[in-house]
């Protein structure tokens, strides 16, 4: 779509005719796509974006670089959500090609299967699965009852998932507006799943705003996790039951999450970190090989004295 007829319904100015493609972050966003700065704290991101054009606030507009048509509006995070659904794709694809489906899968009769979608050889997909559209299934892949995958998504080799998932479901994206009401924002992203992943009953992991949510080869988790938009889990991090991790929240490899821990958003936890269980993690942990615990978060040996400490004040 051409970029000043894409903006004209927002009442914003702009002669630009450049093609835009899709909207995007502003460390992510292409020469075609529109990016955001509602929050400056990323003006830093803003001064090397790359993106066609951003919608910015006018104290900002200055700090746009060259080459990037500033949009300039009171409200950016209300005007990219009023944008973003003008980019989601449908969500029945009608027409299209018919899966192509692998050598030796068991496939059961009830299961859904969309347009553009391709599975891997030796799946086996039992009932009440439904698989959207353009989706990837590697080979060697067991998809247990009543699994919903939407379409974009992609799953790799040798990967397990128990009855009653969810990958792929919108993540949490609202725009508040002045007068209470909510502007819904568009995840126009997907959830891309590695090789060797198992991921247990009855868990969602929400699709991203932009881009991906990523789950790394070797990943366990349990059951009734949640995991938001734009996430990434890294390779061989387990998750246990009940854990919640916050959008764009980011496990370096081989972090261990104890059952009934949450993770803030924007949070980036370093490799090889365990989290006891129970523990509400709200800064990042850059320090690598420590174990936590707790809320608020100390490093595990701190945290048993505490609670020694407290015992004792109690007696």
């Amino acid at each position: 779509m051409k970029l000043s007829d894409l903006v004209q319904p927002l009442g914003i100015e702009c002669n630009s005719d450049i093609n835009i493609t899709a909207l995007n972050s502003l460390d992510e966003a292409t020469p075609s796509q529109i990016t955001f700065l509602e929050n400056k704290k990323y003006i830093h991101l803003l001064k090397q974006t790359k993106a066609a054009a951003v919608l910015v606030q006018e104290q900002f507009k200055d700090e746009v670089p060259n080459g990037t048509v500033a949009l300039v509006c009171d409200s950016p995070y209300i005007n990219l959500a009023k944008l973003s659904k003008s980019f989601a794709p449908k969500i029945v694809d009608l027409d299209g090609a018919d899966p192509v489906i692998g050598l030796d899968c068991t496939i059961m009769p009830n299961v859904s299967i969309g347009k553009n979608t391709t599975i891997g050889d030796n799946c086996t997909i039992l009932d009440g699965v439904v698989i959207g559209s353009n989706v990837t299934i590697g080979s060697n892949t067991i998809i247990y009852a009543n699994v919903s995958i939407y379409r974009d998504c992609t799953i790799g080799d040798d990967c397990i998932i128990h009855a009653g998932t969810v990958i792929g479901s919108d993540g949490f994206g609202f725009a508040p507006t002045n007068d209470g009401k909510y502007i819904k924002i568009y995840q126009n992203g997907n959830v891309t799943i590695g090789n060797d992943v198992e991921i247990g009953s009855n868990t969602s992991i929400d699709r991203a705003a932009f881009s991906s949510t990523v789950i790394e080869d070797g990943v366990r988790i349990d059951n009734l996790v949640h995991i938001a938009h734009n996430c990434q889990i890294g390779k061989g991090c387990i998750i246990t039951g009940q854990c919640g991790f916050a959008g764009s929240s980011v496990l370096k490899q081989y972090v261990v999450v104890g059952a009934q821990s949450g993770v803030a958003g924007h949070l980036e936890i370093a490799p090889f970190t365990t989290i006891s269980a129970k523990s509400g993690v709200t800064k990042t942990i850059k320090e690598p090989n420590k174990q936590w615990a707790g809320f608020p978060l100390f490093e595990h040996r701190s945290w048993l004295r505490l609670q020694g400490k407290i015992a004792k004040l109690i007696k």
